[in-house]
């Protein structure tokens, strides 16, 4: 995936040996895979013969309508194979598992969160409780746990800028591009958006300080609200961002689904922040003219 491929070629790059983990057993970065399928049973012996484990595996969850057997697929597809790996590591090597989990563990709303604030009560929220409980309990296994609370990922290759919106099929920046950006519904709500370098130096960041565990928030430290976003996306492009794709319109296309383009959360890195990480990103523009430019 795009922060797997990132993550991998930075930890090459510092002289790790980073084991990428797929179904196919894909070569990542120029790294030789290792193939596991979580349906399958175990991972392999070597995936927990290692130092540290990064687990990113889950099923898309902006790839298709939320109906119930697609929700079933996102909900499964994080909580086996986090099971998996953490029944694995008993008999591992591993003294860390850095464990994706999402902004919307908080649900969606007004009030700033960060890594002290409560769940909410929505589908994703649920999703992210029950994948943070599976991965926790790794620590009954004398492993450290970080939960990476993912924001919005921009990059270069890959991540919201460059997925498909559905029923669309063609992604935001390409609507920018032809013209046609603008806000969704009101634009009012928050993303909490993060550059794809600051994810992978959270992730590094969790792996080599031995003291932080527990949740970390990964997201700029200026969330912005929807419709500066789009602003800020068409100056870069030098494009218009006045289209606005109507909410009611997304509702009926998307059902509950439209709630990853209508709602959002206004994080704050908190754990990062008092860890002293430094940023390399914290304008959105700069981060999008990095990216775009």
């Amino acid at each position: 995936g795009l922060i797997g491929g990132a993550l991998v070629a930075a930890l090459a790059d510092r002289g790790d040996v980073p084991l990428p983990v797929s179904r196919g057993g894909d070569t990542v970065r120029g790294v030789t895979g290792v193939a596991w399928d979580p349906a399958d049973g175990p991972p392999p012996p070597e995936v927990v013969q290692v130092d540290a484990v990064v687990n990113l595996a889950g099923a898309g969850i902006g790839a298709a309508r939320w109906t119930d057997d697609r929700k079933r697929v996102i909900r499964e597809s994080r909580i086996q194979t986090t099971d998996a790996l953490v029944q694995a590591l008993g008999s591992g090597t591993a003294g860390v598992l850095v464990n994706a989990s999402a902004a919307g563990y908080y649900g969606t709303g007004e009030e700033t969160v960060d890594e002290t604030s409560p769940a909410g009560d929505d589908f994703l929220a649920e999703v992210c409780t029950s994948w943070e409980a599976a991965a926790v309990a790794a620590e009954q296994r004398s492993v450290r746990v970080v939960l990476l609370r993912t924001g919005i990922v921009l990059a270069s290759d890959g991540g919201a800028l460059h997925d498909p919106l559905p029923p669309l099929g063609v992604s935001q920046l390409t609507l920018f591009r032809l013209g046609l950006g603008g806000p969704f519904g009101g634009g009012r709500q928050w993303q909490p958006w993060i550059h794809i370098a600051d994810v992978v130096g959270a992730i590094l960041l969790a792996l080599d300080d031995d003291s932080l565990r527990g949740p970390l928030n990964l997201s700029a430290p200026a969330p912005v609200r929807q419709r500066e976003f789009a602003s800020a996306l068409g100056r870069v492009l030098h494009r218009p961002a006045f289209v606005p794709t109507p909410g009611f319109a997304l509702r009926i296309l998307l059902g509950e689904m439209s709630t990853l383009a209508l709602d959002g959360q206004r994080m704050l890195p908190a754990a990062l922040q008092a860890r002293g990480y430094d940023f390399r990103f914290t304008d959105l523009e700069a981060a999008l003219r990095d990216l775009l430019a």
